[in-house]
């Protein structure tokens, strides 16, 4: 079984939402833990470490448990396979929103959970039309999307972590094509076709087997043979391009 801890918000509720049901119609055995505050921060993360408080929504296979658990109780409750870390979407293209909070964070991954290999998920760009674009000091998403991809790039090889989820190319691709049905608010997933591009690309990249004629169709909206066959040929086609192999 591979065991897979998100230490996340919204954006990998988003993105795991679907992978516990993708593995299993491939018959592989998975476990995927997330762990939820709304908007959370590395800097909350952080501090939510220090504290060892209970504040986090643990999410088991996509559902939401209705437990509440502290950053080291998950990591200290399995023998995790795989840790994934995220900044928020907000502060994902401002590179010093990342430190020192990425080193404690990677560190104490590190020391709780040894043999976990760490990924960076690279997370995603909002749509122009969002009231929470204007907010941020970018003039579109040109100039938003290689920010995320550098202050990702800089924080991974600051602490040693090689791998990253692809988040962040999917939904580009994604875009390119079916535009603002990517998002279902102008930055969170769409519930249909970016959820499962997402999850495809979890699956590909953690699991190494390919999405290609998977059975998994027990979406939270309905999504059409043609958006499904879609999401699989832009998640397969971002996993290759970032040098994962898949059988």
């Amino acid at each position: 079984m591979k065991k897979i801890l998100s230490i996340s918000n919204s954006f990998g509720v988003d993105a795991t939402r679907y992978l516990y049901g993708i593995a299993r119609a491939a018959k592989e055995n998975i476990k995927i833990v997330t762990l939820y505050i709304g908007g959370c921060s590395l800097y909350r993360h952080y501090r939510n470490m220090l504290s060892e408080e209970a504040v986090y929504d643990y999410y088991i296979d996509g559902i939401n448990s209705g437990l509440k658990v502290s950053l080291k109780t998950a990591l200290l409750s399995d023998e995790w396979d795989v840790v994934t870390l995220q900044e928020s979407s907000p502060r994902s293209g401002n590179a010093e929103t990342y430190f020192p909070y990425i080193t404690e964070l990677s560190a104490y991954v590190k020391r709780h959970a040894p043999e976990a290999e760490q990924y960076m998920h690279m997370t995603w760009s909002f749509s122009e039309t969002s009231p929470r674009f204007a907010l941020t000091p970018y003039a579109n998403r040109e100039e938003m999307i290689p920010k995320i991809r550098e202050a990702y790039e800089g924080a991974a090889k600051a602490v040693g972590i090689t791998k990253f989820i692809p988040s962040l190319d999917a939904m580009c691709k994604l875009y390119d094509t079916v535009g603002e049905e990517t998002y279902r608010d102008g930055f969170h997933c769409s519930l249909g076709i970016s959820r499962y591009t997402l999850a495809c690309v979890w699956f590909m990249t953690l699991c190494g087997k390919d999405i290609e004629g998977n059975s998994f169709r027990d979406f939270d909206v309905e999504v059409s043979e043609e958006h499904v066959a879609l999401a699989q040929k832009i998640a397969k086609e971002v996993v290759l391009e970032n040098g994962y192999s898949i059988d």
